[in-house]
């Protein structure tokens, strides 16, 4: 059979049966999707370059000294508690600076898990204090 022509169909496009949905139902929809927050890099930068220049304050592998060792770097958190999970590293605020021995003993080694929180730990709280005078914030009370 052949068609001779084609013609535009006269009927209107139905709409699917669904109700439109309201703008409660938009909005709640729309605050359920929405994620937390990251921290940008900037907000980050300044917790990282604080520690730059400073001493090893882990004290595991190197003996304690107040110069600052060149293989020195920010060593993060890996307690769950400071915002660690899977493949995502603590908030930069959970940094201490430590030199390249210490953090290898702290992300690698086999040493007993409860040593190692312990160690950062205490890092931890010897550095806030100062870390809190060199950026010019206000102590904050734990």
């Amino acid at each position: 059979m052949k068609r001779s022509e084609l013609k535009p169909s006269k009927k209107r496009m139905t709409r699917s049966p669904w109700p439109m949905a309201n703008a409660a139902d938009a909005a709640r929809r729309k605050k359920s999707k929405s994620r937390a927050k990251k921290p940008t890099v900037a907000e980050g930068s300044k917790y990282l370059a604080a520690c730059r220049g400073e001493p090893c304050f882990l004290n595991v592998k190197c003996p304690w000294t107040d110069w600052a060792d060149p293989t020195v770097v920010d060593c993060h958190s890996n307690q769950s508690i400071h915002g660690k999970a899977g493949a995502r590293k603590a908030d930069h605020k959970f940094t201490v600076p430590g030199c390249a021995a210490c953090h290898e003993w702290l992300d690698r080694s086999g040493a007993p898990w409860e040593a190692k929180c312990a160690a950062f730990d205490a890092a931890l709280a010897r550095w806030e204090p100062k870390r809190a005078r060199k950026m010019g914030l206000m102590e904050e009370a734990s």
